[in-house]
């Protein structure tokens, strides 16, 4: 087994939810494990919980144009949000920005990996739901985009 297979292995198992996997070519065995771990954080006191936050966010960007159809970008990982490659850096998108499928939107560090998040349709970003710097959760929405 060469080495740009294991890195191909490795880089599919990033995209996954998979934490072991076991490969066996030419009589070579390789056995792949990842380990998944949450880190604890402190959560300010006056925010309010994810849940209801969010809900209630997504609810009023829905309400504001009830006729459009708005695609929420969610996490894909557990991790920190950030908005732009480095802080001295341009963000990745801004609100009413026009977005193309496949344009990164923000990355989430994750065990010290950026993680580029990619827009899933050519839209409009409407609504940024995460703070720079915050922790997010796997699933969390994080945009709203308009498809166009």
């Amino acid at each position: 087994m060469e080495l740009e297979d294991l890195k191909e292995i490795i880089e599919l198992l990033k995209e996954t939810d998979i934490t072991e996997l076991q490969v066996e070519k030419d009589g070579t065995k390789v056995k792949i494990k990842r380990e998944k771990f949450i880190q604890s954080f402190d959560m300010p006191a006056h925010r309010p919980s994810m849940a209801q936050g969010q809900e209630t966010i997504i609810r009023e960007a829905i309400s504001e144009e009830p006729e459009q159809r708005l695609i929420t970008v969610t996490s894909p990982i557990v991790g920190t949000f950030y908005r732009s490659p480095s802080p001295e850096a341009p963000v990745f998108v801004e609100i009413g920005q026009k977005v193309k499928k496949g344009q990164v939107l923000c990355i989430i560090e994750a065990m010290k990996l950026m993680n580029e998040i990619e827009c899933e349709v050519d839209g409009i970003v409407v609504k940024s739901l995460v703070d720079n710097g915050q922790p997010v959760e796997y699933g969390e929405p994080l945009f709203l985009v308009e498809p166009v």
